[in-house]
């Protein structure tokens, strides 16, 4: 049975309803006030749902999910060690290559963290409670 995730707007609290999709409600009472005035939070819902389903060896069909399913796995000390291993060279810039004459290297900015979406640490929160 899915569960859905709900915000209320009038208590301003997060709340959970187990339903089947045929009984549906986009805007249910709130359970703490009873309030009619609730949201919706879809990005909970995906988080918890992607991380509750596991693929089996079977089912694995790019080296995307081998790599996903192998990294849920690891420590976070073992995926410190290897982000290390496999990005050390870029923190030294004196092990480089000499570049042609005329060009430089340049700095990617950090990436864009989009609203809307949840990051890593808070998807293992939300699977965690």
């Amino acid at each position: 049975m899915p569960t859905y995730t709900y915000f209320c707007n009038s208590c301003e609290k997060d709340f959970e309803l187990f339903s089947y999709i045929k009984d549906y409600n986009p805007k249910p009472k709130c359970s703490y006030c009873n309030s009619k005035s609730t949201n919706r939070l879809y990005a909970a819902d995906v988080a918890t749902q992607s991380a509750s389903v596991k693929k089996s060896d079977s089912e694995l069909k790019t080296i995307g999910d081998l790599a996903l399913r192998n990294s849920e796995r690891m420590s976070d000390d073992q995926k410190t060690e290897l982000f290390m291993k496999h990005n050390s060279y870029k923190e030294n810039a004196e092990d480089l290559k000499p570049l042609p004459q005329g060009m430089k290297r340049v700095k990617k900015p950090p990436k864009t963290q989009w609203p809307g979406t949840v990051n890593k640490r808070k998807r293992r929160k939300l699977n965690e409670s």
